[in-house]
């Protein structure tokens, strides 16, 4: 096997033994969206083995000396000639420098849009929690409570009284 096909592999296999599968599993909601992740799954777990099982075995060595009893020497040796100065070129990855860069600054991104999330969240949590407080005490909370919480709708409604305004 050739040195970047094994190491192709060895990363595939890698990326796969590192991959939480049933976390990102629970993250689903939609039946849709889990028949959706169970192909993905499938369609990376076969790729995966092919890559495993393809690429990673080492050619058999064609012998020489069997053909040349079959055929004749002259042909196998001009076979054998054409064989042995076959150079395959060696894979030199020019995609991956030009896109780690990128990948690199999303995943930046991505961290900064994860931690905004996570405090927005915070802040919705805290104001859901403010309005279920304020849903249980409609029915018994006084004027004065409530503008107490919220002095700028005070000051709205007294200006609007004060400017003879009452609300139109």
């Amino acid at each position: 096997m050739s040195g970047t096909a094994k190491k192709v592999a060895d990363v595939a296999f890698k990326a796969g033994k590192n991959i939480d599968w049933e976390g990102m599993a629970k993250l689903l909601v939609s039946d849709e969206a889990h028949r959706e992740f169970a192909t993905l799954r499938r369609a990376f777990d076969d790729v995966n083995n092919q890559l495993e099982t393809k690429f990673s075995q080492e050619p058999e060595p064609i012998d020489w000396e069997y053909y040349r009893k079959g055929i004749g020497s002259h042909l196998v040796d001009m076979y054998k000639q054409a064989y042995d100065e076959i150079k395959i070129p060696q894979y030199v990855d020019t995609v991956t420098p030009q896109y780690k860069p990128k990948f690199e600054a999303l995943l930046v991104e991505l961290k900064e849009a994860e931690e905004q999330s996570l405090k927005e969240s915070e802040r919705l949590e805290k104001e859901i929690a403010e309005v279920q407080e304020l849903k249980n005490k409609l029915s018994t909370m006084t004027a004065d409570e409530y503008f107490e919480k919220h002095p700028e709708l005070k000051k709205k409604f007294d200006d609007e009284i004060r400017n003879d305004q009452w609300g139109y």
